[in-house]
């Protein structure tokens, strides 16, 4: 298999882990703090699917074909939620609104403490910049099962970041805008949940959302990058 395929099937099947663990933490989340809609519909679950029962294109044809194409998947999910729970509960609700990000930021640690002790083992090095794309933001000249192992970490580091940051802008329907009721005065959540339910804003926000993230991203990534190779390399 040529390594751009390889790549390829990588970003698929880390963008799988990450939305499937996203999804079930919004839903475990909705669990604990009495909306059992979700888990009714087995989407507390790190099988992935439930999660592509719910949404096939967003979840298979649309990441796959975007992988393809673009070399970068493309998707989207979401769990059932009940509208009377969220209207007796916005707090909670918007608890579970973080819970999604929370499992991305989850697993960008897990990938950054992975390329960690590698380095520390002297199995991985910093690339020396980032020539080689996403697939190699840790490397090693080990052996087949090393690169692997670099490739999925690398790729586990990027695709959670990018999850983390988008769905953390605070515009429908993305996460960061469930999550406003924790913030915002109780007078006026009804309101605005009735708001970023419309349909209009939803595409308004996820239109502002596209063009925001490459300068989010721009300011966040390599930041993170360095502080991740603290005493090792700077980009």
């Amino acid at each position: 298999m040529d390594p751009e395929t390889t790549i390829k099937i990588g970003f698929y099947v880390i963008f799988l882990l990450s939305v499937t663990c996203h999804e079930a933490a919004h839903a475990w989340v909705a669990k604990l703090l009495g909306d059992s809609t979700a888990y009714l519909g087995g989407q507390v679950s790190l099988d992935p699917l439930p999660h592509i029962q719910r949404e096939p294109i967003g979840m298979v044809i649309a990441p796959i074909l975007s992988v393809m194409v673009i070399g970068w998947p493309i998707g989207w999910a979401h769990i059932p939620l009940s509208r009377d729970w969220m209207d007796r509960y916005p707090r909670r609700a918007a608890w579970v609104s973080v819970a999604g990000p929370a499992a991305n930021l989850g697993l960008l640690l897990v990938a950054i403490i992975g390329i960690r002790i590698g380095l520390s083992l002297g199995a991985f090095e910093a690339p020396a910049g980032l020539s080689g794309g996403w697939s190699q933001l840790t490397v090693t000249t080990g052996s087949a099962a090393g690169r692997a192992f670099a490739m999925f970490l690398s790729l586990l580091f990027v695709v959670n970041l990018v999850m983390l940051l988008f769905n953390l802008i605070p515009v429908p329907p993305l996460d960061g805008s469930g999550a406003v009721p924790l913030f915002a005065p109780k007078s006026v959540h009804r309101t605005y949940s009735d708001l970023i339910s419309q349909p209009t804003f939803q595409m308004m926000g996820i239109l502002a959302a596209w063009m925001l993230f490459p300068g989010i991203f721009g300011a966040v990534f390599l930041p993170v990058l360095n502080l991740m190779y603290t005493g090792v390399a700077h980009y």
